[in-house]
């Protein structure tokens, strides 16, 4: 635990975003609190993710034809680290952003309404966000060009059932173990390379698979692995702290620290 408090927060993604959201802007914790943030509201947690996709061009063996690259996508910082990267130089063909059914931004992609709305939980659950605050990154690299966007992005919708089929069938075929996340990745490159047989593309894998045993095992059917240094984490016991999804509490409780 050391320096480390973790807050459980009654809500949604969306509902801890907004509450962090509201802690940067606030005139009294600004006064008393020096804030940041470890996720991808800040730059400085996806802009280094640029070299992954550098790292994935280096091993890419056919260097005249670019890869199409599949991203699992929730609150799109990753995949603003591709686009960077596409920008800064990059060969990339296209980019696939792959939601679940949290899919405000495939929705804009077909019809070119943006619409955040009410997160919906899903097996993939890191992706489990209605307004994703990276997506007007995304436009403002592109000067909101919704021709210029559509053209290098395209955006697909992931079930729970159609992620869960493609563990199994990925398992079956390859004995590859996807985490969730990646088989929503792999399920969007699959139906974008089927109406597109001339291109090739790879997958980001974004998660372990030992972090969804449940989901993962029912679809493989059989018992995962646990890497040693996992074994440790989950014997632990949790702790945290509840908090309403709300930012009066969560300003409350960071003013009352010492």
């Amino acid at each position: 635990r050391q320096n480390i408090t973790a807050l459980e927060v009654d809500g949604t993604f969306d509902d801890c975003q907004a509450m962090v959201k509201s802690a940067f802007m606030d005139p009294d914790l600004n006064l008393q609190l020096k804030l940041t943030s470890a996720n991808s509201i800040n730059v400085a947690r996806w802009l280094p993710q640029q070299l992954y996709y550098f790292f994935a061009y280096q091993q890419w063996k056919d260097k005249d034809h670019p890869p199409v690259i599949a991203v699992p996508s929730g609150n799109f910082g990753n995949i603003c680290a591709g686009l960077l990267a596409y920008v800064s130089g990059l060969p990339v063909a296209h980019f696939i952003a792959a939601c679940n059914v949290n899919d405000a931004v495939p929705a804009y992609l077909r019809i070119g309404q943006y619409q955040p709305k009410a997160a919906v939980a899903t097996i993939s659950n890191a992706m489990d966000v209605g307004s994703p605050s990276n997506f007007i990154r995304v436009m403002e690299l592109f000067q909101k060009n919704y021709t210029t966007i559509t053209r290098l992005i395209s955006g697909y919708t992931v079930t729970d059932e159609a992620t869960h089929d493609t563990i199994k069938k990925v398992y079956d075929s390859f004995h590859y173990i996807l985490d969730p996340h990646g088989a929503v990745g792999y399920h969007a490159l699959e139906a974008y390379l089927l109406a597109h047989p001339e291109q090739k593309g790879m997958v980001l894998e974004t998660a372990h698979p030992v972090k969804f045993p449940e989901t993962v095992e029912a679809a493989i059917g059989k018992t995962l692995e646990m890497p040693d240094a996992a074994k440790l984490l989950m014997g632990k016991q949790k702790h945290s702290i509840q908090l309403k999804a709300g930012f009066e509490d969560l300003k409350a409780y960071l003013l009352s620290r010492p």
